[in-house]
């Protein structure tokens, strides 16, 4: 009997120090820095396409670009439209070696055209940015003005001043700009 209790006292002691040295060895939410999924905004007002070479420029684009995340952290912000320009060369899940999608909504008086596209290779020289882009959807006009570009959602630390990137449904990074 007392072979019993002794057994079943150190199996339990066993298995609790067990559980508290995973518990302790496990990343507290304090370790592990917050994420969210942040979708960018640019604006124009117009645009003009070269089918030829795919270049698509942005004239007189705002000189910020939006962003904001979904639920539940409910974020909004600015960045410069500068500052988003190195998405495409730093770090080595860049936007370069995985292009994002993008919706470019154009209202042409009371109607909205939508085309999908992929964005490479942007140059902001003065007011003007260009891509080169791949059309997805849609038919891309050579000429439109009231430009707005939603560019696909990248996970971003929360942390007001990081600049490591955080894996977007593990392939993609990006860095959070306040």
């Amino acid at each position: 009997m007392t072979s019993r209790r002794a057994f079943v006292v150190s199996a339990g002691l066993g298995a609790s120090s067990f559980a508290l040295a995973k518990f302790a060895a496990a990343e507290t939410p304090e370790d592990k820095a917050k994420t969210a999924d942040f979708l960018f905004v640019q604006t124009s007002k117009g645009m003009k396409f070269d089918k030829a070479t795919n270049k698509l420029t942005l004239t007189d684009v705002a000189p910020l670009t939006l962003f904001f995340t979904d639920r539940p952290e409910r974020l909004a912000g600015n960045m410069k439209t500068a500052a988003f320009i190195p998405f495409w060369s730093e770090g080595k899940d860049s936007f370069k070696s995985n292009p994002p999608n993008a919706d470019l909504s154009i209202l042409e008086g009371k109607e909205l055209k939508q085309v999908v596209v992929e964005l490479q290779d942007p140059v902001l020289t003065g007011n003007n940015l260009d891509y080169t882009i791949k059309v997805i959807s849609g038919e891309m006009p050579t000429t439109a003005s009231d430009v707005s570009v939603f560019i696909d959602i990248i996970g971003r630390p929360l942390t007001p001043f990081s600049f490591a990137g955080v894996a977007r449904r593990n392939f993609r990074r990006a860095y959070y700009y306040r």
